[in-house]
């Protein structure tokens, strides 16, 4: 069972729809015990950052999900603003992010992009994963739906999964062991979007 984590922020409805149609079994969740319970988390996010992190540690589960992500490796996939809670801190605010992959959130600099690009980045973009990695599998030429104004700039590299390119290139995944995240909206993208939740539900 996957749970979508509930804190009053998010596409909780359409990733769960998505999982529906690839035939995953999920619940939406405020409970401790049934983030205790899950095989698999789901970090969802849209809006504010400050806003988001506020919200997520008012939650009732937050010391269990960061037990059962930290301690017991629980697999946990954050989307979106979810992907950048992830990370030390954001430009966006002020509140800490949840610091579990280091790294920052940066705003996109309108001075290294085309002035006919236009801030926030939305619609359609290619995706280019590195190779063997498990959320991508068996997806050729990715393509997801984005919606962002600010983006992740890693502490470590090797945590980059995938890149995509709105000016210049900027990570559109990322994963430190059991910890995955993904800038794009997979429950916005299709097939595509299927396919990743799939791959995600089926991870060992």
């Amino acid at each position: 069972m996957i749970v979508i984590l509930d804190y009053g922020v998010g596409n909780i409805v359409s990733i769960r729809n998505m999982l529906k149609k690839v035939g995953v079994e999920s619940l939406v969740s405020s409970d401790p015990k049934e983030v205790k319970k899950a095989e698999k988390l789901i970090l969802p996010g849209v809006g504010h950052f400050d806003y988001c992190m506020s919200q997520i540690r008012r939650a009732p589960y937050f010391e269990e999900l960061s037990y059962q992500v930290l301690e017991n490796k629980k697999p946990i996939l954050g989307v979106c603003a979810g992907c950048q809670m992830l990370f030390d801190r954001s430009e966006e605010g002020k509140e800490a992010g949840l610091g579990w992959i280091s790294g920052e959130v940066i705003e996109f600099d309108r001075n290294l992009m085309p002035a006919n690009l236009k801030v926030p980045h939305m619609g359609w973009t290619d995706v280019y994963p590195k190779a063997n990695t498990p959320l991508f599998a068996g997806i050729e030429k990715p393509r997801f739906y984005f919606v962002h104004s600010f983006y992740v700039r890693c502490g470590n590299p090797d945590t980059i999964t995938s890149e995509s390119e709105y000016g210049f290139r900027f990570t559109a995944s990322v994963q430190k062991g059991n910890i995955y995240g993904v800038q794009f909206h997979p429950e916005k993208s299709h097939q595509f979007g299927m396919k990743l939740y799939k791959n995600f539900a089926e991870l060992g």
